[in-house]
């Protein structure tokens, strides 16, 4: 890969309903299935303007995460589990995610505590191993327009193979999409979305395709399996979601231990500079 993609964020995508996915089944309070009738092969268009619709609804969720890094090359993997957190607050938009445990291949799973906080303006990745901060900063404060909200999906898109919670002009600009093939069209079997990366999409350097499940009764992701040009594969499963609950505000706060050193500060244009100089 041409940056970890521990870097920048983990993607919160959203798994709702009964449905029963990875290593349990879903719970979902406060929310209202989405009627959808279980047609084979439905058109792209219609699975994506529903996506947005439900998606548009959101204001908090809380589940647990399973993060899979496979290298085939290397016959490697390693797999991180934690909780993720994400908020909906007036125009700001908040999220984070506390990984707890790691397992390389065949071994145990270790205590490995990492967190992610995003908390509208800067990413911050705090390793408690190494006792080490990095703030990377996502977004110019002076140059947000005070009539619009901003999201933590969006601003992380170009970083993460997050889909699901973009725009869908910006998914067909970037993608090119289709529905897998199945005979299944039952309300727990998930729809599948093939999306190929265009010549000239952002993710062009980083992934050559990005496949996404969505669950049939609330229409929202319940995973997200990302395929490097490096033939690396990422893979992300949402666990027993909580959709539209109470979620305070101090859940996000950055808290750093006393006994770390100074954070690392990644500004706007020191990011988009490596950015460039990654690609090229």
């Amino acid at each position: 890969m041409n940056r970890n993609i521990l870097n920048w964020a983990i993607a919160a995508v959203v798994s709702a309903g009964n449905l029963c996915w990875g290593q349990g089944c879903a719970e979902v309070s406060n929310a209202k299935p989405v009627t959808v009738e279980p047609k084979q092969n439905k058109p792209v268009d219609d699975v994506l303007a529903k996506l947005s619709e439900r998606a548009g609804t959101l204001k908090s969720y809380q589940c647990n995460v399973e993060y899979l890094f496979s290298q085939p090359l290397f016959d490697s993997q390693t797999l991180r589990t934690g909780t993720m957190y994400y908020l909906r607050d007036g125009r700001d938009s908040l999220l984070r995610i506390n990984f707890d445990t790691i397992k390389q291949d065949e071994d145990e799973a270790e205590k490995y505590i990492e967190q992610f906080v995003f908390d509208g303006i800067w990413l911050n990745r705090i390793d408690y191993q190494l006792k080490q901060v990095k703030k990377h900063q996502l977004i110019d404060p002076n140059e947000l327009d005070p009539n619009e909200s901003i999201d933590a999906f969006d601003l992380i898109t170009e970083h993460l193979p997050i889909v699901g919670f973009t725009k869908t002009e910006r998914l067909r600009k970037e993608f090119d999409i289709k529905l897998a093939d199945t005979e299944q069209a039952e309300p727990n079997i998930p729809i599948e979305l093939k999306m190929k990366v265009k010549p000239d999409s952002i993710y062009k350097d980083d992934y050559t395709s990005i496949d996404f499940s969505i669950d049939r009764k609330l229409y929202l992701p319940v995973g997200v399996t990302a395929y490097s040009t490096e033939e690396d594969i990422y893979q992300f499963k949402f666990i027993r979601p909580k959709v539209n609950e109470e979620l305070e505000r101090k859940t996000f706060k950055l808290d750093i231990p006393k006994d770390f050193p100074k954070p690392e500060i990644v500004p706007l244009r020191k990011a988009k500079e490596d950015k460039q100089k990654q690609k090229g």
